[in-house]
């Protein structure tokens, strides 16, 4: 059975009402009750509490800085972007510009395993969608981050 700290929880995504309702329910016997209970405590969050976890996450295509697991996560997790053309980088750096302008807050994507076009291209389709459409879709974004995290986590990478 585990019991994964506040830090860590934390890293996996950092909204505090989602680390305080996973936490409360700990030990887990098992990651799929882990992961179980990150689901159950993302799918009550509140908007702005979902905006509290985004707040922790680099734009898409910066490299975050630090040595904390966040940190090194959020870099393997965009290492699509890490070799990319510096004009894709550009175009990814006017995309997020132009996402946080009409959404009002960072671009989110499961980056895992994307190239940066992707991502970009992505980014590109993704700001035709009306704000509800979209709040959608970066609960689901966020979703898969979080489910990534708890099993590099659940593993102790």
């Amino acid at each position: 059975m585990r019991e994964p700290g506040r830090p860590d929880l934390l890293a996996c995504c950092a909204s505090t009402r989602w680390a305080d309702a996973v936490e409360a329910l700990a030990p887990y016997p098992t990651l799929g009750e882990l992961t179980a209970a990150g689901e159950s405590a993302l799918a009550g969050l509140g908007w702005d509490d979902v905006l509290e976890a985004l707040a922790a996450h680099p734009r898409i295509g910066d490299r975050a800085a630090g040595s904390d697991r966040e940190s090194s996560w959020s870099r393997a997790e965009q290492s699509g972007t890490a070799h990319a053309d510096p004009a894709l980088l550009e175009a990814l750096r006017q995309g997020n510009e132009a996402y946080e302008r009409r959404f009002g807050h960072v671009y989110l994507i499961c980056a895992t395993g994307r190239p940066a076009g992707e991502m970009l291209d992505l980014l590109l389709a993704r700001l035709a969608n009306d704000p509800e459409v979209e709040r959608k879709i970066v609960r689901d974004e966020l979703g898969k981050i979080v489910k990534l995290r708890l099993a590099k986590l659940w593993e102790g990478r």
